[in-house]
């Protein structure tokens, strides 16, 4: 550029100071013919608004150098030192300041709340010989993240009481309400809503007045919504004048939220102008009822996608356990140069998971590479899909790159695929370290410790984990971990002990536990428990065939014809009809069967 002057140096550093490139902004600076106030005060606010002594040093001995400085320069570099924690220097720069200006005032004030210091922000707020729309606000939201409500409701009914405020008393009144509904504390909201009166008419002086706007409504609606209070929070948005996007939203949103999906429905239709977060609303909420055509017709009708609305329908599938349509939707994502984030590689390493497919999983580890850094959540569900799909190398390669990073997920995941595959040692080696690293185990972790000395033959040690739970670790068995037992028992015949277990369990036995001892007996040739969990799993699954067929078999193998047709007998009379495939705890079953 041939001519600059000096608005066009200022403009470049300025450039320079957004993007945070504050050695160029400097250099261009330091290059300067003529430097006017701006100039120094835009490269005081680009040190200042770094963080680190350096950067607030480097700023301050500029604002020394200053041959003539305005109500600027003091009030950058006091926010500066209140945003780096020195408020005893921004306080001192403060009272030496030559003309103070409610900016200064402000800046002290929002210093202080930054810092924790909520008593001196009101003593500040108090001795300010006047305000500005920003001080009243600034406090309040100051006072409610600090976790001062009632010192902040005390203000504003001072202020409202002394008849300042109009607009900004309403915005003051907005942010305490929304303060109470993030604690719960649902009442003192509505108090303080019911404050605010409601103007029904239109005229001069509007936006001025101390009267309810679209935010107070919203505020309190929203209050409601976290409390789980639906049907308040409908009351309010019926009662409202009128309603902007963000009202409508919400109430679609706190009916996805507890499944109601015909009210959302309603409300969707009704709404004016449907935004991107209203249509991802929609297809959130029919994916988690599992009605994944609704939810597929809603994100094709959409005017324009979001990442979200992808993110959102692959999730749905995923978790619907549709894994196929999983699948050729992330395709299709690609194929329309949508690009897949952190969360949708996630719920696609889950789909692959879920399939148990190897090789694209390992597409998606590539893409994973090449897209994003890998967290904390894509590298468990990485171990997670290459331990589902017996890769057991490349699953333990990222957990060891893992080091430090690893939550008691990855340990796990790690532990429950080397159970989960047979490497029984292995699985009891890394739930040891991990317990000498503290890392606490969960009730997860324990199912796959049982799961191995299930493999691995070791009754006595799956007794001993059990306890270990209980004692060591305060967590209450499940029903898994009494399945996993006596599974353990019954691969090593010790059936009557296993029914021990099963008579001896806080709760009624599920079809995991009497399927795991079904088996073991069919193992063992124990007709006479066998007899008893299979007329236990007849009872809980009254149209399956499969503990039919196991009984039958074992009869027969035992040449028990009477006790075989006696089951085939049953099971005519229950009108069962044979299944192709049976439930996981069922064995190969004979043709015998058939040919009887």
């Amino acid at each position: 550029m041939k001519h600059r002057n000096i608005v066009t140096w200022n403009s470049m550093i300025s450039g320079y100071v957004k993007r945070r490139e504050i050695a160029k902004a400097r250099k261009l600076f330091d290059e300067m013919p003529e430097r006017d106030v701006v100039s120094w005060n835009v490269m005081i606010s680009g040190y200042v608004s770094c963080r680190g002594a350096r950067y607030i040093e480097e700023g301050r001995s500029l604002f020394d150098q200053m041959q003539t400085r305005d109500s600027v320069s003091w009030n950058t570099m006091i926010s500066g030192y209140a945003k780096n924690g020195r408020m005893g220097e921004a306080l001192r720069l403060f009272e030496c300041m030559p003309e103070r200006t409610v900016v200064s005032w402000n800046a002290m004030v929002t210093g202080f709340l930054q810092n924790g210091d909520a008593g001196s922000a009101v003593e500040f707020f108090e001795r300010m010989p006047q305000r500005d729309g920003a001080s009243l606000c600034a406090l309040v939201s100051g006072m409610v993240h600090n976790g001062e409500l009632d010192e902040a409701a005390r203000i504003v009914v001072q202020c409202g009481n002394r008849g300042e405020g109009g607009e900004d008393l309403v915005s003051a009144y907005n942010t305490l309400i929304a303060g109470y509904g993030q604690r719960g504390r649902v009442e003192e909201a509505q108090q303080f809503f019911d404050r605010i009166p409601i103007c029904q008419e239109k005229g001069e002086g509007e936006g001025t007045r101390f009267e309810r706007n679209v935010v107070s409504w919203n505020s309190m609606i929203m209050c409601y919504v976290k409390a789980g209070d639906v049907v308040s929070a409908r009351e309010l948005f019926d009662q409202m004048i009128e309603h902007d996007t963000f009202s409508w939203n919400t109430m679609i949103s706190a009916y996805v939220n507890i499944s109601d999906m015909e009210e959302a429905s309603k409300l969707f239709r009704e709404m004016p102008t449907p935004d991107t977060l209203s249509w991802n609303s929609m297809i959130l909420g029919y994916a988690q009822v599992g009605r994944l055509k609704l939810a597929h017709d809603f994100f094709d009708r959409m005017p324009q996608k979001s990442l979200v609305s992808w993110n959102s329908m692959i999730a749905g599938y995923e978790k619907n356990e549709d894994f196929i349509g999983a699948v050729i939707l992330f395709a299709r994502m690609q194929l329309e140069g949508e690009k897949p984030d952190r969360h949708t590689l996630s719920s696609v390493l889950s789909v692959c998971t879920g399939l148990v497919d190897l090789h694209l999983g390992m597409q998606i580890h590539q893409l994973v590479t090449k897209i994003v850094m890998a967290d904390l959540p894509i590298n468990n569900s990485l171990i997670t899909m290459y331990s589902r799909c017996g890769a057991i190398e490349e699953a333990h390669t990222i957990f060891d790159e893992m080091k430090q990073e690893k939550d008691v997920i990855s340990w796990n995941a790690m532990i429950g695929g080397y159970a989960s595959h047979g490497f029984a040692a292995e699985a009891l080696e890394l739930f040891t370290l991990m317990k000498r690293l503290k890392v606490q185990p969960t009730y997860i972790t324990f199912i796959a410790v049982l799961n191995a000395c299930a493999h691995a033959g070791l009754v006595e040690e799956g007794r001993r984990q059990l306890k270990s739970m209980i004692s060591d670790f305060g967590i209450e068995p499940r029903i898994e971990h009494y399945a996993s037992l006596v599974d353990i028992m019954g691969r090593h015949g010790q059936l009557e002990d296993a029914m021990d277990v099963i008579y001896s369990m806080p709760f009624e036995a599920d079809k995991a536990v009497w399927g795991a001892l079904l088996s073991a007996c069919r193992v063992h040739n124990n007709t006479e428990l066998a007899k008893v969990a299979a007329e236990a799993l007849m009872r809980l699954e009254p149209e399956s065939s499969a503990p039919y067929v196991l009984l039958y078999n074992m009869y027969a193998d035992s040449g028990l014809w009477d006790e075989a047709a006696a089951v085939r007998l049953l099971m005519d009379d229950n009108k069962i009809i044979k299944q192709k495939a049976y439930s996981q705890y069922t064995v190969v079953v004979s043709k015998r069967f058939n040919k009887r």
